[in-house]
């Protein structure tokens, strides 16, 4: 997939351009994504994302990065914090903000070490794609944790986009996705979002202890999993 949502961080965080980023999907209209969003500051942020990063301890890996807002109040509260994107840009933008500890790479292969907290915020373990690969990425999270060490994410049970009418084969929440920003458009990419119960069950599948620290009622949760 070519770096176009890193465009439209460094683009953005530049200002040069005033271009929107779009998602594409295959459920119903297009729907913007804010550049903004990547920039927020804690005050900013709804309570699931400030528990998250209250409840980060260690050293901590932030996953899927972007431009690393979460890595900078992290940073500022003068924890041990790398934050990581497979987005070039990403990184580059990552870095002029002054994020000390900013490293491109993907986490499906990444082995630099070990850590307390593993952070995957704004649904990011979506970028697992389907169930399968989910549980794949899961043991491989396991070589990452420090003993006693804890993943911190948030997601999601998108039932509702089906009005009750739930496909008939693969899971719900393995939803196919594009950017959009100007003339350009990814390749269609899988992003996953998983409901409470599935998740349960693939913890234990992995070798997980589940503890839900938050849940609204749209189906958001934010999650801890440590090893059992």
């Amino acid at each position: 997939m070519s770096d176009i949502l890193g465009q439209a961080i460094y683009k953005h965080y530049h200002k040069l351009s005033r271009q929107k980023l779009w998602i594409n999907n295959r459920y119903g209209p297009r729907e913007e994504m804010p550049l903004g969003t990547y920039f927020r500051t804690e005050d900013d942020m709804p309570d699931m994302e400030w528990l998250a990063l209250n409840e980060c301890r260690g050293k901590v890996l932030d996953i899927g990065a972007a431009a690393g807002c979460h890595s900078l109040i992290l940073q500022e509260r003068r924890m041990d914090v790398t934050a990581m994107d497979i987005s070039p840009l990403a990184v580059d933008v990552m870095k002029e903000q002054g994020i000390k500890k900013a490293v491109l790479a993907d986490i499906f292969s990444y082995n630099q070490g070990k850590f307390d907290t593993l952070l995957l915020l704004m649904n990011g373990i979506g970028l697992a794609g389907t169930i399968i690969k989910l549980k794949q990425l899961l043991l491989h999270l396991t070589t990452l944790l420090n003993p006693g060490g804890q993943i911190l994410f948030d997601s999601s049970d998108i039932a509702y986009l089906y009005e009750g009418q739930l496909p008939q084969t693969g899971y719900y929440g393995e939803i196919w996705y594009q950017y959009e920003y100007g003339r350009q458009k990814t390749e269609w990419f899988q992003w996953l979002y998983v409901d409470e119960a599935t998740m349960q069950a693939i913890a234990t599948e992995t070798g997980f202890k589940m503890d839900v620290l938050l849940e609204d009622e749209f189906g958001q949760y934010l999650t801890r999993l440590t090893l059992v």
